[in-house]
C-alpha cells in the first residue's frame, strides 16, 4: 500500500473512531408476564408442574431438528408473550422461519421481546430489521456498536473502545408464557438447527418447564433492563421498515412449496418429540436440584480488568468435588496454565477426566485450535483423555433436513461423577471466563447424567471422533481404524494457520 493510501485509511480510522452512540433513552423497567391457567401452554404445563412440587423438568435436545421444531411450537402456542436472547441471528431460511412466526404471535397479541448480541445485530439482516419494526415487537441490541456500517468503522471503533466492545453477551434463550424455556449453545441459524448444506453445528440444549422458567425469565430481564441494552429503532432507524417485513414473507412464501420449505413444514408437524408434548406426555426428568447461573450483564461495562465469571466460578467445584470421573464438551477449549493444573490434579487423585473438543479440520475459529495445541501434550502427559470431532457428521445428524455435511462441535456441557451436569453457553476458555456474558443450567440428575454420557459415548466413538495420545512422546490420532501422526485431515493452510496463532500466545482473547 502506498503511503497516500496509508494516510487516508489512517484519516477515515480516526474520523470513524469519533462516533459516538446515541443517548440511551429513559426505559420502564419491564419484567416477564406472570403465569396464568388459561392459556394453552397453562393447560399442559400445570398439571405437570403440580405433579412434580418443587421440582422443574429437563429435556436435553441434541437433535437439530427438533431444537427448531420446539422454538417454532413454542412461539406457535404463545399467548400471552415470547423473550428471546441471542448471540447470533442469521437471516436464512430457519432465521426468516422463526422471525415470520414471532411476527404471527404478535399480530395475535403476544408480547415480542427480541434481545442480540450487537455482533451480528450490527450487520444488515432482514429477519431482525423485520421483527424490529412490527409494531407489536421490540427488539434490543446488547453492547452495541458505535459505528454501524463496514469494517473500516469497526477497526476505527476498536481503537478506542476495544475492551468495552471486545465484551459480548454469550446467552441463548427462548421462553413462552414463562412456562416453558429452551437455553443451551444454539444460536439461530440453518447450521444449527441440522439444515446447513455445508456443515452443520453438533449441538446441545436443555428444555425445561417449571420454576427453573422463572429463573430464566428473570435474568432475560435483568440483561433486558440493563444499561447495555439499546433498541434497535434508535440505533439503526434507516434499515427498519415494512419492506424487511414484506421480503421475508415473500422468502418464506417462495420456499413453502420447494422440496426445502416441505421438510420445514414436515419437520414442524411431525416431530415426534413435540407431538407427546403437546398430548401431555412430554419426557422430560425432574429434580429439585437444579441452579440456573448467568454472568452480571454489568461485566460487558470493565474495560480492563473483570470479575471472573459467575457461571465459571459455579461450575469450579462442581468438577474439583468430582469422586470418580468428570466429561467435558467444549468445542473451544483452551484451558491455560490453571485449567490445566485443575484437571490434571484431578487425574493425580484418581479421577478420570475426559474431554470432547473440535480437531483442527472441524474447528470453525483456527486461532482458538492454535492455542489449544499448547496445552495438549501436557494434559496428555499427565493423564487426561482427549478426543476431537471429526469434520464430517455421520448419524450424529441423522434427522438433518437436508442430508449430510461436514459438522463442527458447538455443545458446551460438563458431567461429574453421573450424577451432574451443566448444560449451558459457557466455553472452557477465557473468552467464557473474563470477557463474555454467559449463562446455563446445573442439575443433579442421573437420569439427565446417563443421557449425556450416552452423547459423549457416540460421539467419542471411533466413527465421530478421533482419539487423541501420546505415543513415544509423539502425538497420534486414532478411530479404531486409522492412526495419523499429523492433524488428520487438515490442509497444510489451517496447520500453519494453528501453528501461528500457538506462537502468538492471544488465549485472553479467545
Amino acid at each position: 500500500m502506498t503511503g497516500s493510501r496509508w494516510v487516508v485509511v489512517v484519516a477515515l480510522a480516526a474520523l470513524t473512531a469519533c462516533a459516538q452512540l446515541p443517548p440511551r433513552p429513559v426505559l420502564p423497567e419491564q419484567h416477564a408476564i406472570v403465569i396464568g391457567q388459561t392459556a394453552r401452554l397453562d393447560a399442559m404445563t400445570a398439571p405437570l408442574e403440580s405433579a412434580h412440587a418443587g421440582q422443574s423438568g429437563f429435556r436435553l435436545v441434541s437433535d437439530g431438528t427438533e431444537a427448531f421444531v420446539i422454538r417454532m411450537q413454542m412461539a406457535q402456542r404463545a399467548e400471552r408473550s415470547l423473550d428471546i436472547q441471542s448471540y447470533i441471528w442469521h437471516p436464512d431460511l430457519s432465521g426468516m422461519y422463526l422471525a415470520r412466526e414471532l411476527m404471527r404471535a404478535a399480530e395475535r397479541g403476544v408480547r415480542v421481546r427480541v434481545l442480540l448480541d450487537d455482533i451480528d445485530a450490527r450487520k444488515p439482516n432482514d429477519a431482525i430489521a423485520a421483527l424490529a419494526a412490527h409494531r407489536r415487537i421490540e427488539v434490543r441490541t446488547f453492547n452495541p456498536f458505535a459505528a454501524r456500517r463496514g469494517l473500516l468503522g469497526l477497526i476505527g471503533e476498536a481503537t478506542w473502545r476495544f475492551g468495552e466492545i471486545n465484551r459480548r453477551m454469550h446467552n441463548k434463550s427462548w421462553i413462552a408464557d414463562n412456562r416453558i424455556a429452551v437455553v443451551g449453545g444454539r444460536n439461530v441459524g440453518d447450521e444449527y438447527f441440522s439444515a446447513g448444506d455445508e456443515f452443520n453445528f453438533v449441538d446441545l440444549d436443555f428444555a425445561m418447564l417449571g420454576p427453573v422458567v422463572r429463573d430464566a425469565s428473570a435474568s432475560f430481564d435483568r440483561y433486558w433492563n440493563s444499561v447495555s441494552a439499546f433498541p434497535m429503532k434508535i440505533l439503526d432507524a434507516e434499515r427498519i421498515g415494512g419492506e424487511a417485513q414484506h421480503k421475508i414473507e415473500e422468502q418464506v412464501a417462495a420456499h413453502s412449496d420447494t422440496v426445502t420449505g416441505r421438510r420445514y413444514a414436515e419437520a414442524v408437524r411431525n416431530d415426534a418429540g413435540i407431538v407427546r408434548m403437546l398430548a401431555g406426555d412430554w419426557p422430560v426428568h425432574w429434580s429439585a436440584h437444579y441452579r440456573f447461573v448467568v454472568d452480571d450483564p454489568a461485566k460487558v461495562l470493565h474495560g480492563g480488568a473483570a470479575p471472573e465469571s459467575e457461571v465459571g466460578e459455579a461450575l469450579l467445584p462442581m468438577l474439583r468435588d468430582a469422586q470418580r470421573e468428570v466429561s467435558i464438551i467444549s468445542p473451544y477449549f483452551v484451558p491455560g496454565e490453571g485449567g490445566v493444573r485443575n484437571l490434571v490434579t484431578l487425574v493425580q487423585q484418581g479421577r478420570t477426566v475426559r474431554v470432547l473438543t473440535n480437531s483442527l479440520a472441524a474447528n470453525d475459529v483456527t486461532a482458538v485450535h492454535g492455542s489449544y495445541t499448547r496445552f495438549r501434550e501436557s494434559l496428555l502427559r499427565d493423564g487426561v483423555q482427549l478426543w476431537e470431532l471429526k469434520p464430517l457428521t455421520g448419524d450424529l445428524t441423522s434427522s438433518s433436513m437436508f442430508g449430510s455435511s461436514g459438522a463442527s462441535l458447538h455443545s458446551k456441557a460438563f458431567m461429574v461423577d453421573g450424577s451432574s451436569l451443566f448444560v449451558g453457553s459457557y466455553n472452557f476458555d477465557p473468552r467464557s471466563t473474563w470477557l463474555n456474558c454467559e449463562q446455563g443450567v446445573m442439575v443433579q440428575s442421573s437420569a439427565l447424567a446417563a443421557e449425556l454420557a450416552e452423547i459423549f459415548a457416540r460421539q467419542t466413538s471411533g466413527m465421530h471422533a478421533w482419539s487423541v495420545q501420546l505415543a513415544d512422546g509423539r502425538l497420534q490420532w486414532s478411530d479404531g481404524q486409522q492412526r495419523f501422526d499429523s492433524e488428520p485431515m487438515a490442509p497444510l493452510s489451517r496447520r500453519a494457520q494453528a501453528w501461528l496463532f500457538r506462537l502468538l500466545h492471544v488465549d485472553a482473547q479467545l
